[in-house]
């Protein structure tokens, strides 16, 4: 069928490779999974557009409209620590700052005697200082030593360092010290990989600065490496034709191959940030808009809240031991993985994760000579989950997951079906924990929420979960392994812009701050028109960091299109008290001896896309997607033992195939839903019904009547 238009959105994983299509002529979606290749990832990644394109009636490679990507490369690299040599280069006198760095303590002060300092992101010998300086203004107060900045260069250059930060007192406020240094390097080291503070981030606080823009740099050589090879590898999959080759970035946008090679650490939290864009989707097309995302993944959990259909956003953020400022997705991840690794502690308590078994060598049961009892083991041994996966690809070993579990048991006095439930009533408190860190501890009630769960892993434990949070309702959408890839298909081409600009609210310049905002709008606006989007296509979303006089952090508050006159300023201001009440329980609105201060002005420049939509199912019509392969009668069977309670054993309970579920159907609990790639274990006790668009409302018996609409 020649001239079809196939969009792909593929999230690359440790494990599997989760790939969406979307023929946007006719709207038809499949999806699909390929085997990770770590070795090579473009050997995976087009294995599972091969396989995707299967699915749609045997579509070419010169069908493909677009592609977008999640990836792990930048994450994984800075969770091992795989930092390679790498030079910065500060402002003389400023030598120390990564040394300083910040006074807290993680697990507060109780913790200070015994918490060792880790290792810098630069070791103190590779840190060099340049003579000239820049007052907050951007004032020059010393001129810029250029024979000290050649000699700097040098230095790297002589000792094989090709990896640079740089990042100046003030250059926020002026780049133009950061940019001679630049072009220095250029001249004397022209090899350098350099990444400079006034382009990663133009915000004030020179240590996060600093930081976020080494992670920028250490992450740039393998990022460039590893997208340079796929866009090579696809533009010859489709005949050599350039196809459209986007990666997700951390704020909930996505940005070209060619354009994220130069803000590579815009993307480390590609992979999580695309499953909480699609979760929030899919629960706010079925009537929820308040939602918490749980993706459960083999090694990890990754955990979000979404408002008003829109995931929440944080500037203070880390991956790893790494402190990055720069706009993400508020992600809390937990290691509570199937393959999280259950364990004794020295005073043989019970403990789960954070280690984990991966998938090579993986849990017990996947009989690759993994050596740990993982929450896999736990949940195929109690017979939560069938004894294969992905439908029947991968089978699995249940008498070495039981022999494990019943090593595991003896050391703690109880039978191997008491310590299975013990390892799952953990990892759900693991999970519920991080569910509360993004909601409780940020001023918002957990049972307002409804908790969309997806990944391999994220449904199994969510009757748990909804008992420990109270939480009403869960909702499981249709192929929830697959919702990261899903998600990609639904986020716009995005770029934020920032500019420091202290300035108390009663003596803010109106002119100066409308110059700032068009500053960073042009910024916004010829990224956009690189990108190809008609400035007709354009939309720009202005924000601003405020505070308290004398408060260290800021709250961020929208910020009116249009000029702006002083009942516009007043307005944001009062957004800002409603926004510091519902976040910390007061505010000081009438108080005139607390000012408010404006800190940072950002700009995100937004380019639409065209997302799928999902439609209402018909009454007769089967869930679950294109690409899950089999029927009924070869994946379903009619009942299965399972175990709920430790105390009342093994229970003979139906086992349901999802896609022959119609919307209105219930099932009640005990039951077991089993469709390719996920598994719901529905306890005694509780009831999914699948609503018009397919998802499963799971609601305790009593509470299934309403459907979300």
């Amino acid at each position: 069928m020649a001239g079809r238009r196939i969009r792909v959105g593929i999230d690359t994983g440790g494990t599997f490779t989760d790939v969406v299509a979307l023929d946007e002529d006719t709207g038809q979606l499949v999806t699909t999974k390929a085997p990770s290749t770590p070795a090579n990832p473009a050997d995976g990644f087009l294995a599972g557009i091969d396989k995707v394109l299967d699915l749609l009636d045997d579509a070419g490679g010169d069908e493909i409209s677009a592609v977008s990507h999640g990836t792990t490369v930048a994450t994984n690299q800075l969770l091992e620590g795989k930092v390679d040599r790498l030079g910065f280069i500060t402002t003389e006198g400023y030598d120390a700052m990564l040394e300083i760095a910040r006074q807290s303590v993680p697990d507060g002060y109780g913790n200070s005697y015994f918490w060792v300092k880790p290792p810098r992101i630069v070791p103190r010998d590779l840190v060099r200082s340049v003579g000239g300086r820049l007052d907050f203004t951007g004032a020059e107060v010393r001129p810029f030593d250029e024979e000290g900045a050649r000699a700097v260069a040098r230095w790297f250059r002589d000792r094989g360092v090709d990896t640079l930060g740089v990042c100046f007192l003030h250059a926020y406020a002026d780049p133009v010290h950061e940019e001679r240094m630049r072009q220095i390097l250029a001249q004397e080291h022209p090899d350098a990989v350099v990444s400079i503070s006034s382009e990663v981030l133009r915000e004030y606080r020179e240590y996060e600065r600093a930081m976020t823009t080494l992670v920028d740099a250490a992450v740039k050589p393998r990022l460039s490496a590893y997208v340079s090879n796929i866009s090579t590898r696809l533009s010859a999959y489709a005949g050599d034709r350039r196809v459209p080759f986007y990666v997700m970035k951390s704020n909930g946008g996505v940005l070209s191959a060619d354009e994220v090679v130069h803000q590579p650490i815009t993307t480390v939290l590609s992979g999580p940030a695309a499953g909480a864009l699609g979760a929030a989707l899919i629960a706010r097309v079925a009537g929820f808009d308040r939602v918490l995302t749980c993706d459960g993944g083999g090694t990890s959990t990754d955990v979000s809240v979404v408002v008003d259909g829109e995931p929440t956003l944080t500037t203070e953020g880390s991956v790893g031991a790494f402190p990055s400022k720069i706009p993400m997705i508020d992600v809390v991840t937990v290691g509570a993985g199937g393959g999280s690794i259950a364990w004794l502690s020295p005073e043989g308590a019970l403990k789960v994760g954070p280690q984990s078994a991966g998938a090579d060598p993986g849990p017990l049961c996947y009989a690759q000579g993994g050596a740990d009892v993982t929450i896999t083991d736990a949940h195929v041994v109690l017979g939560r989950i069938p004894p294969h996966l992905l439908g029947g690809e991968i089978p699995l070993d249940v008498d070495a997951a039981r022999r494990g579990l019943e090593d595991l048991a003896a050391k703690l006095g109880l039978s191997a079906e008491a310590a299975a439930v013990g390892v799952l009533e953990i990892s759900a408190w693991n999970q519920a924990n991080a569910l509360r860190q993004v909601t409780v501890k940020r001023g918002l009630d957990v049972r307002d929420f409804t908790l969309t769960t997806f990944g391999g892993s994220g449904s199994l434990l969510l009757c748990r979960l909804m008992d420990v949070l109270g939480i009403p309702t869960v909702l499981v959408p249709p192929d929830p392994g697959n919702v990261s890839a899903f998600g990609l298909l639904t986020v716009d081409v995005k770029n934020d812009y920032v500019q420091t600009q202290v300035a108390l609210d009663s003596d803010l310049d109106v002119v100066a701050l409308h110059t700032a905002y068009d500053g960073l709008t042009v910024r916004a606006r010829d990224a956009l028109l690189r990108e190809g989007f008609a400035e007709s296509d354009h939309v720009f979303a202005r924000t601003a960091d405020l505070r308290y006089f004398g408060q260290a952090f800021e709250v961020r508050v929208p910020v009116p299109e249009g000029d702006l006159d002083r009942a516009a300023l007043d307005g944001v201001v009062a957004a800002f008290h409603a926004e510091h009440r519902g976040l910390y329980g007061y505010d000081f609105a009438g108080d005139p001896s607390q000012p408010v201060e404006w800190v940072n002005l950002r700009v995100s420049g937004i380019g639409p896309i065209t997302r799928p939509e999902r439609g209402r199912l018909a009454p007769a019509a089967r869930g679950g997607a294109t690409g899950a392969r089999g029927e009924a009668s070869s994946h379903a069977r009619p009942t299965r033992p399972v175990c709920f309670d430790a105390n009342a054993g093994y229970v003979d309970i139906p086992v349901r195939w999802r896609p022959d579920l119609a919307p209105g159907t219930t099932v009640e609990g005990p039951a077991i839903i089993e469709e390719y790639g996920s598994t719901v274990p529905v306890h005694p006790g509780f009831a999914a019904t699948v609503d018009d668009f397919g998802n499963l409302l799971v609601r305790r018996t009593g509470e299934t009547d309403e459907v979300g609409s």
